[in-house]
């Protein structure tokens, strides 16, 4: 479930008292992330920013509902950008880039409490990457949310990456890669060559089948659930790639065709579960 709505969204349009609007029902300022390790000038989203204060008087209830109408449809929900709950980029809404922005505190705990005392224990995974001001991992743990642990990003030469399969902790989920990742095939054919070898050397691979020995690892992890997109369960190169982060097009198109999933994928996938007591782990 993505933090923001569009702005021309049914969300908006029902509610534009919740929305940071002007008069003609405009975004008065816009959301994005500020420069990082996906793109140099940020990402400018544009979605509109919550009105926070109208929110919080209103018990949080538009969060109870979206969140209580996304489980109707799942077991589990995975809250993209979960940073901005703890603060978030505030952006002029005429920016041509995320690069002009402030940090805005979010509403923190008291949104997800809301949310508890409506629907209960709170089957949700908190999406933590990218540049985290500690504020947000405190509002993860206080929360008890699981966090999420990229294995593709943990070959930087650094013994303390958080993402190193021996770090990762067990309230968390463990991921080959994720939406926004290069498949792993093509990611590993695309790393420079140091991080081929770290990576290599710490599995004790060849390359011949480094996706099957990512997606071995997450699962041999402490993580309390671990995922590989459907695109490394059939070793897929760049071209099955689901997301750019940045660009404005040509993202989410790739699609799985009948008969893709085989009999030889899904005993493999089978054989593994059970090496690594998969089928008995949940949120």
């Amino acid at each position: 479930m993505p933090l923001y709505v569009a702005a021309d969204s049914a969300d908006v349009w029902a509610r534009p008292e919740m929305f940071e609007l002007d008069k003609n029902g405009r975004p008065t300022v816009v959301a994005g992330v500020p420069p990082n390790y996906f793109s140099p000038t940020g990402q400018l989203w544009g979605n509109p920013i919550y009105r926070w204060e109208a929110h919080r008087k209103d018990g949080y209830q538009w969060w109870v509902d979206r969140v209580q109408r996304t489980l109707d449809l799942v077991d589990i929900v995975r809250i993209d950008h979960f940073r901005g709950f703890a603060d978030y980029w505030e952006i002029p809404k005429d920016a041509q880039t995320a690069e002009t922005g402030q940090w805005i505190d979010g509403p923190g705990a008291p949104l997800f409490e809301a949310i508890a005392d409506s629907l209960g224990t709170l089957p949700i995974v908190a999406e933590d990457l990218g540049e985290l001001s500690p504020a947000v991992g405190k509002l993860r743990d206080r929360l008890g949310l699981a966090g999420m642990k990229i294995l593709q990003f943990a070959w930087d030469g650094d013994d303390d990456n958080p993402f190193l399969p021996h770090h990762i902790e067990e309230n968390s989920v463990a991921y080959t890669g994720a939406h926004d990742n290069d498949t792993t095939k093509g990611w590993f054919e695309s790393a420079p060559v140091e991080e081929r070898e770290r990576v290599l050397a710490y599995l004790g691979s060849t390359g011949e089948t480094i996706t099957w020995d990512l997606i071995a690892t997450a699962w041999a992890s402490k993580a309390i659930v671990a995922i590989a997109p459907v695109q490394d369960l059939q070793n897929k190169p760049s071209t099955a790639r689901m997301n750019r982060p940045g660009a404005a097009s040509g993202n989410w198109q790739w699609r799985l065709s009948a008969g893709e999933l085989t009999h030889t994928v899904s005993d493999r996938l089978y054989s593994l579960n059970l090496r690594t007591n998969r089928g008995r782990r949940a949120v």
